[in-house]
């Protein structure tokens, strides 16, 4: 695959139907990170027609997230202006969302923006819990690359992020937080 040639999502459906559901959904941006798909956030979770009607499955990044009303008003709006009109967002819980869900363009997207992604997977917090002393995580500014950071707040703009410093290029920014 070039340099040019985007990865397909891995839950992109591959029915024709399904699929143009996916993409039209897929077009909508995250509303408090505008650079970034909810395909790329791993927000959208499925796509499909049901007895003619178009449904779209999403995920919150938290439970009480404030963004899943206009990310669902969004999505019906986009897919009401390609015909679906009695379109249905289904919000579910479960499986729990997950930073590891964010796609590696997301990824990119997110570090060009100036929001650190997560440093590591979730699945690495499974099993046994070890009670070692560590250094904390080494953050990378997504400004100038430096790993002289120091968290300032466990919350940033969203409940999602935490606030960090570089003590290099000085700058603020959020990072995404593993969950």
């Amino acid at each position: 695959m070039s340099a040019t040639e985007t990865v397909p999502h891995p839950l992109r459906p591959t029915g024709v139907e399904a699929a143009q559901i996916w993409d039209l959904a897929a077009t909508v941006p995250d509303p408090e990170i505008p650079v970034i798909s909810i395909a790329d956030l791993g927000i959208l979770r499925k796509a499909e027609l049901v007895d003619g009607r178009a449904v779209v499955t999403i995920t919150p990044t938290y439970s009480g997230c404030p963004a899943m009303d206009r990310i669902t008003s969004d999505v019906t709006e986009a897919l009401a202006a390609a015909g679906y009109d009695d379109a249905r967002v289904e919000l579910v819980l479960t499986p729990a969302w997950s930073t590891d869900w964010i796609t590696e363009l997301g990824r990119d997207q997110l570090r060009e923006y100036g929001i650190a992604p997560p440093v590591r997977s979730t699945r690495e917090e499974q099993g046994p819990v070890r009670l070692t002393l560590l250094r904390p995580e080494q953050i990378a500014c997504p400004q100038c690359g430096s790993t002289n950071t120091r968290k300032l707040s466990h919350f940033g703009s969203t409940s999602c992020k935490s606030l960090y410093n570089c003590q290099d290029c000085l700058e603020p920014f959020d990072y995404f937080k593993v969950h």
